[in-house]
């Protein structure tokens, strides 16, 4: 690939301190670390009964680990859709743009949290998710 000539400076994060920001689906999110070009690392909370709006990345895919709660993630590509259970220690792919939802069950015993790395790192733009047609009604602004 070439000689890579800067580095980045090594980092430490910590959830607790990271602010919260609102994801496109409506999801809470702590951004947390990021490595320039390669990928970042954010914390994804989900309400009890909650449901994110579906969307679809234009640049960016995923890869998700469920570390709390519980609940299901509809995904869809092509012609391919299904829905899965999301319990702690469930690891989930959202490949480029896969359409995408998730809810967290009611009767969980706290929110639904999910470690995510997104790759290459969110952009933060506008145009990054895009709307799409999911299985359930969004509850979330």
């Amino acid at each position: 690939m070439g000689h890579h000539t800067g580095h980045q400076p090594f980092d430490t994060a910590d959830v607790g301190d990271a602010e919260v920001v609102t994801a496109p689906d409506g999801a809470e999110v702590r951004p947390l670390l990021v490595l320039e070009g390669s990928g970042s690392l954010a914390v994804f909370t989900l309400g009890p009964g909650r449901v994110t709006h579906a969307v679809s990345h234009a640049t960016v895919q995923e890869l998700w680990q469920v570390t709390a709660g519980s609940g299901e993630l509809w995904r869809r590509q092509g012609g391919r859709e299904e829905t899965v259970r999301l319990a702690p220690g469930t690891a989930v792919s959202i490949p480029l743009g896969t359409a995408f939802q998730f809810r967290a069950d009611e009767d969980s015993d706290g929110p639904l949290r999910i470690t995510a790395v997104t790759m290459p790192p969110w952009p933060g733009t506008d145009r990054e998710a895009r709307p799409e047609e999911g299985p359930w009604k969004a509850t979330v602004r």
